[in-house]
């Protein structure tokens, strides 16, 4: 009995040292360039842009929520609650209805 449990561990030993981890080639690593579109725009327009300015810049860049579609009113206050409520964006409440009335406004043009 004690022979074999000798020969099977010189054999797991002989596995172990037959093929050492310096042979093995290093993987092949790149570099990449990566342009990123400019993030400091702001939303277009004079005070009404304030609000989503001064509380929505701070996750989002302007040009990802223009790309949006067309939503409902109710849909962008749902919207904007969801940023309150699961992700715990800051927004002031007395802030909600100028951030949506914005959307609203801007998306219903596009």
């Amino acid at each position: 009995m004690r022979y074999a449990i000798v020969a099977i561990g010189g054999a797991f030993a002989a596995l172990l040292t037959s093929t050492p981890a310096w042979v093995q080639p290093a993987p092949a690593v790149t570099s990449t360039t990566v342009e990123l579109p400019s993030g400091d725009a702001l939303f277009p327009g004079d005070s009404s842009a304030d609000a989503i300015n001064n509380n929505c810049l701070a996750c989002h860049s302007a040009d990802m929520v223009l790309n949006q579609p067309a939503l409902s009113k109710s849909a962008w206050e749902s919207e904007v609650r969801k940023m309150i409520n699961a992700y715990k964006a800051p927004i002031d409440e007395s802030d909600v209805p100028a951030i949506v009335d914005y959307l609203v406004k801007t998306k219903d043009n596009n």
